[in-house]
């Protein structure tokens, strides 16, 4: 499929899903890749037939919905958002959490993927220099509306390449080699995350929660009254004072307050 085809497709058919282009711009060759394997297995010549298709076929919506799902992550991913996590936010939600006589520090990876930014925040955890964060109860919830990606993560084997952006200390204490350059993630990095099967848009975890990640989902692949949407319920869920995590090169939508982004790391911002 030529480029210029598949651009032209995606600009017609992602905001019927409630998607914007400009997100997908970057990563349009994975989905690209995805729309080209469908068509063959449809029998389709083109995008064209494919839109004829999806006209007489509404059922066809919710696979294109599921080709559209972007896959790119890695442990550590932003390695200054893990940073400010590591040194300033997480002790500080651990003593909040101490000082309201409470037992538990709840946290929300949402749209995790294979797992690897729950995992990196597990990792933070229970190896921290910090004696009252390494010791301090932590739950982790990770959800995602692909189940492949979660079997994936419930397997916690990865290749090499995934751990590029962790400091050497980190990896060498959490993974074990397999073969053909794979990784496990040794077990005791794994008890405190549950994976759960959640579409965003559509459901959200009870909560409430002292942190919730959600980068490079929500404000970047959807449509801004979605967008929205997903931030008030996302602020609803978040306990005051808590943190919300979006992506390095994510904003929030117009009337995205009341939150304040830290100075150290402004994709990390505050409920106030």
């Amino acid at each position: 499929m030529r480029d210029t085809e598949c651009i032209a497709f995606l600009q017609w058919s992602l905001p019927k899903m409630g998607f914007r282009w400009p997100g997908f711009r970057k990563v349009r060759g994975q989905v690209c890749k995805r729309v080209a394997r469908r068509l063959r297995e449809l029998g389709l010549q083109d995008t064209g037939a494919y839109r004829e298709h999806l006209k007489a076929h509404a059922d066809e919506w919710a696979v294109l919905d599921g080709l559209c799902r972007v896959t790119i992550s890695r442990f550590f991913r932003d390695r200054g958002v893990y940073e400010t996590l590591r040194g300033e936010v997480l002790p500080e939600l651990v003593r909040q959490v101490a000082s309201a006589a409470e037992s538990v520090t709840d946290i929300w990876s949402a749209g995790c993927g294979a797992g690897e930014e729950p995992f990196s925040i597990a990792i933070l955890h229970r190896h921290s220099e910090d004696p009252d964060l390494r010791q301090a109860s932590v739950r982790i919830l990770a959800t995602d509306s692909d189940e492949h990606q979660l079997d994936r993560a419930r397997t916690a084997i990865y290749p090499g390449g995934c751990t590029k952006d962790m400091p050497a200390e980190l990896r060498d204490a959490a993974f074990e080699p397999l073969e053909s350059d794979q990784l496990q993630l040794k077990g005791q990095f794994c008890e405190d995350v549950d994976f759960v099967l959640q579409d965003l848009r559509e459901a959200m975890s009870e909560g409430p929660f002292h942190l919730i990640l959600c980068r490079n989902l929500a404000f970047t692949y959807f449509i801004e009254e979605t967008q929205r949407e997903i931030l008030a319920r996302l602020r609803e869920h978040l306990r005051p004072g808590g943190y919300l995590v979006i992506g390095a090169h994510e904003g929030l939508p117009a009337g995205g307050s009341p939150f304040e982004a830290l100075p150290s790391c402004p994709s990390i911002l505050r409920r106030t």
